[in-house]
């Protein structure tokens, strides 16, 4: 690129080489890093397609785009991910939010009563933490996870929509001895560990492997949260999990061998595929 770039002619290159790069959606994900990089929002782009940028800006672009050829997702470039009509801070090392997940939510409000007290396992982002606490203002959220990175952005996303979410260091029911719950949500790592090597670079190579791996058949985590769960639930309490591709019977099955759950049920997400599993304690 040189100083006779204008806005039009990088953002033609920039689509060009994101493609040839592999990524998906290249002119509309070329858009979005232009327009980090120039500090405009698109309408701002289009009106300026004829402008001559600098070499300030011209590095600034050149920055971004060469981080996404990298296949680097595009959420960590631009620090932030739409959630349940929300916006939350990403950043590397802490998984990024997936709409698929706004089902699990979507089961969990239905299924909230008044002033419910609500667990959250592996609390991330904050995410679904977040998303509950604004659908439901009278519940006492509680999230719980592992990672110290985590739990500071899941603090963050809290206080920049204004919500309390009670934050715990720990694995799974750990800081909870004695403790009953109204509801338990978790969106476990749930992948397989052979199939990891197949994911897409951008989750592969640069999202947290400990969100991700569940084990040799996936359901290492549901094979612990579930029987667990039973003592950490109120009578009539659920648990709702968010479950992978195909993952339904199995998951169903270790619900039902408990002895302890009714009322089992399975939510498919927008595309049809069965993406919750949940039960409620007898």
């Amino acid at each position: 690129m040189t100083d006779t770039w204008t806005i039009l002619k990088v953002l033609t290159w920039t689509r060009g080489y994101l493609a040839e790069k592999g990524v998906e959606n290249s002119r509309l994900e070329a858009e979005w890093l232009l327009c980090e990089a120039l500090g405009l929002d698109r309408v701002g782009l289009y009106v300026n397609f004829d402008k001559p940028l600098s070499d300030a800006e011209l590095s600034a672009c050149r920055s971004l785009v060469a981080r996404r050829a990298r296949r680097e997702p595009l959420q960590y470039i631009l620090g932030s991910q739409d959630f349940y009509g929300l916006e939350f801070e990403v950043i590397p090392g802490v998984l990024i939010p997936r709409h698929d997940t706004e089902t699990l939510v979507e089961e969990a409000v239905k299924r909230c009563p008044a002033g419910a007290t609500i667990l959250d396992i592996g609390v991330g982002s904050g995410c679904i933490a977040v998303a509950l606490a604004k659908s439901r203002p009278d519940a006492q959220i509680h999230g719980v996870d592992l990672s110290p990175k985590a739990l500071e952005l899941a603090q963050r996303n809290a206080d920049r929509h204004g919500v309390t979410v009670t934050l715990s260091q720990g694995s799974l029911f750990e800081p909870f001895a004695g403790r009953k719950f109204d509801l338990i949500v978790s969106n476990p790592p749930y992948i397989p560990t052979a199939d990891l090597a197949g994911l897409q670079p951008e989750v592969r190579d640069y999202e947290p492997r400990e969100a991700l791996d569940g084990g040799a058949d996936g359901l290492d985590y549901y094979r612990r949260i579930i029987p667990a769960a039973v003592d950490f639930l109120v009578q009539d309490g659920w648990l709702l999990l968010e479950i992978g591709i195909g993952e339904a019977p199995e998951v169903s099955a270790i619900f039902t061998n408990t002895g302890m759950f009714q009322e089992l049920f399975s939510a498919c997400d927008a595309g049809g595929v069965e993406r919750v599993v949940g039960g409620r304690k007898k």
